[in-house]
């Protein structure tokens, strides 16, 4: 199979779907591998290595999709990629496309066999390709908060975490207790900080007792837990996430009237649609974050991990390189047959919308992966 990864164009985006080792891993198996020009630099990945393990270098993307059977990226293709798809061609990145109707209509259009990353999954439940950039998110977001509380940096409240002696701790508040939330719990309780953890699992939250013991508090996830949590929080964080589907809101307008001027909200979920109703745009690591009349700082970047490129890259590329050689192996039908997490991760089949979650959060008809690829 012809392999290709182009340069990634999302805004302040250093990450990269293929390295040169998974240039090698290709080649090995038999493959041919397309590079555009300088698409590794952001990582840490020179061109010179690229070759040196076998892949090509093309100038342009339009050069490494026209020729390329299946594109490897981290982000969703943009507007300005619609165009450069063409039918039956394989795309293997994040997708996220419950809230972006816009994205779905033109991969629709261009018959692709869209396989996102965020939705393969194992018979467990667990997301084997999300789960690492979900960790990165999730220690990067209490970085975040403690940094925006500075108030030279924001006009946040002018609080450090951990507190000194004699003066009390800053409170983060956590939503959601999956991975991306247990990784922002050890770094807050690293940095000191009082840390409550909200979630509607029982279990889970009683997993987390387990672990942390008197350094956090759980609390099960209501309207009113959440209400009392965001109104005396320093920090709030939506870890919520539900595969392939939009996320629920459960942070509202009215709660977040009630907290303090220079407090921080973070929502990791935003591609997903946000968990933090009063957060109404998405924003870049060229312009974080912003204020509104309330005086409440709002954190908003959709593509956190692009922060740390070089260490998300090698986190994602380690786990997506077995999936990604299984398709270039067998196909992306014979992937999926052989494989029923590849084949959870199918969402777009050549016209066809296969995940049933993005059917419904954009009311469209829906046909089950299994059917589409016969």
């Amino acid at each position: 199979m012809i392999i290709g990864c182009p340069t990634e164009i999302k805004a302040q985006e250093g990450r990269v779907g293929v390295t040169p080792a998974m240039v090698y891993a290709f080649e090995k198996a038999g493959h041919r591998v397309l590079i555009q020009k300088g698409a590794g630099l952001g990582s840490g990945f020179p061109d010179e290595e690229y070759a040196a393990n076998g892949a090509e270098l093309l100038d342009t993307a339009k050069e490494v999709f026209d020729a390329s059977e299946m594109i490897i990226k981290v982000k969703e293709p943009l507007p300005a990629e619609y165009d450069l798809f063409h039918e039956g061609q394989i795309l293997f990145t994040y997708l996220h496309l419950a809230p972006d109707p816009e994205q779905t209509e033109a991969l629709l259009r261009k018959k692709v066999i869209g396989i996102a990353y965020e939705t393969v999954q194992l018979a467990n439940g667990a997301l084997p390709l999300l789960s690492c950039m979900s960790e990165i998110a999730g220690r990067m977001a209490v970085q975040v908060g403690a940094h925006l509380l500075e108030s030279p940096v924001s006009g946040g409240r002018g609080i450090l975490l951990s507190g000194v002696s004699g003066v009390e701790k800053g409170h983060v508040v956590i939503i959601g207790g999956g991975t991306v939330g247990t990784s922002a719990v050890k770094i807050a309780i690293g940095m000191g900080a009082n840390v409550t953890v909200i979630d509607m699992n029982a279990q889970r939250l009683a997993y987390l007792d387990d672990i942390f013991g008197s350094r956090i508090q759980t609390l099960m996830s209501n309207p009113f837990n959440i209400a009392k949590a965001v109104e005396s929080a320093d920090v709030v964080i939506g870890c919520v996430l539900v595969p392939g589907r939009r996320t629920p809101v459960l942070v509202t307008n009215e709660m977040v009237s009630h907290m303090k001027r220079g407090s921080v909200l973070i929502d990791v979920a935003i591609d997903q649609g946000g968990s933090i109703e009063a957060i109404d745009r998405i924003t870049t690591h060229a312009d974080p974050f912003y204020t509104k009349e309330d005086g409440i700082i709002r954190y908003s970047v959709a593509n956190m991990p692009g922060a740390v490129p070089r260490t998300s890259t090698l986190a994602l590329t380690n786990v997506t390189l077995p999936y990604a050689l299984k398709i270039a192996n067998l196909g992306a039908e014979g992937a999926c047959k052989a494989d029923p997490a590849i084949m959870k991760g199918l969402n777009v089949y050549k016209g066809l919308l296969t995940y049933k979650g993005v059917a419904d959060a954009q009311n469209l008809p829906y046909t089950p992966a299994e059917e589409a690829i016969g």
